[in-house]
This record gives C-alpha cells, sequence and structure tokens, in this order.
C-alpha cells in the first residue's frame, strides 16, 4: 500500500438513516466502523443528527473506494450522496478511527456550516447546485468538529 500523497482520498458524503437511530444503535455503529476503519487505515468523523449521517473518510483511495461500496449497499443508509471528494496531501483526522458528535446538544443554527440535507448547496445534475458554496460549508463545518474535539469533546 503506497503512502503517496497522491493516494490520499477524502470523501464527504451524507446519507439517511432507515430509521432513527436510539444511543444503543449509533454506539454499535461507532464500534464496528471504528475496528474497520481500524484495519483499513481509514480515519474520519461522523455527525449524526436528526436520523441524517454526515461523515468524513481519508485514507488510500482504493480502499476507501471499496469502504464507500459497502457504505452505499448498506440497508441502514439511504440516499447515499458524495459531497466532496478529493485527493489530499495530509489527512485531517489523522488520529480518529471515526470521531463522533451526534449534534443533538446543539441547535442546528449554532453549527457552523451545517444543512439538514445540503440540497441546498449540491448539485442537482442540472448545474443548480453550487460546489463552491458546498465546498465552503463543508470545510466550516468540518473545522466546528475539529475545534469541539480539540475541547474534549
Amino acid at each position: 500500500m503506497s503512502n503517496l500523497p497522491n493516494d490520499l482520498l477524502s470523501i464527504v458524503y451524507s446519507s439517511t438513516a432507515d430509521h432513527p437511530f436510539t444511543d444503543e444503535e449509533l454506539s454499535s455503529l461507532l464500534d464496528t466502523s471504528r475496528e474497520n476503519n481500524a484495519r483499513t487505515h481509514l480515519t474520519g468523523m461522523l455527525l449524526y443528527r436528526s436520523g441524517r449521517f454526515l461523515q468524513v473518510l481519508e485514507g488510500p483511495a482504493q480502499l476507501l473506494r471499496e469502504r464507500m461500496s459497502v457504505i452505499a449497499a448498506d440497508p441502514r443508509h439511504l440516499d447515499v450522496r458524495i459531497l466532496l471528494q478529493e485527493t489530499v496531501d495530509e489527512r485531517q483526522f489523522p488520529e480518529w478511527t471515526m470521531a463522533f458528535e451526534p449534534a443533538a446538544d446543539s441547535h442546528p443554527d449554532d453549527i457552523p456550516g451545517y444543512r439538514a440535507t445540503f440540497s441546498d448547496v449540491m448539485d442537482d445534475g442540472e448545474g443548480d447546485g453550487d460546489p463552491q458554496r458546498s465546498l465552503a460549508a463543508l470545510r466550516e463545518l468540518i473545522r466546528w468538529f475539529q475545534d469541539r474535539a480539540g475541547q474534549g469533546r
């Protein structure tokens, strides 16, 4: 497996849960995700709020693409949408096999860059979305998460 920078991929995706996850179900999902990610050298973060997932995954390109295929086929994830995919020089979450923030304690307006569905900033295939606006919102959300995680969350 190559560790060259051009082999490192970052994907941000959103999905809808097939049902509202309980705390126990989320905990189980996180345990499994962390084990899988450690084994396949993936890192990232997961937000869950009101039945929606937003996840950043990063790692070796081929392994990450394989993981995304598994996620897309997982019946617990509906409407999986890749919001951002880019080659990166370094990981944003090098120490986190899967950091998690339920965002239940925060009002959506208090989370910079947060969107309920990101539908307002996604390209709908007809050129109506604004990729630059989406990218800015996602980066703002990632910074918010990194700041919270840096405070011991």
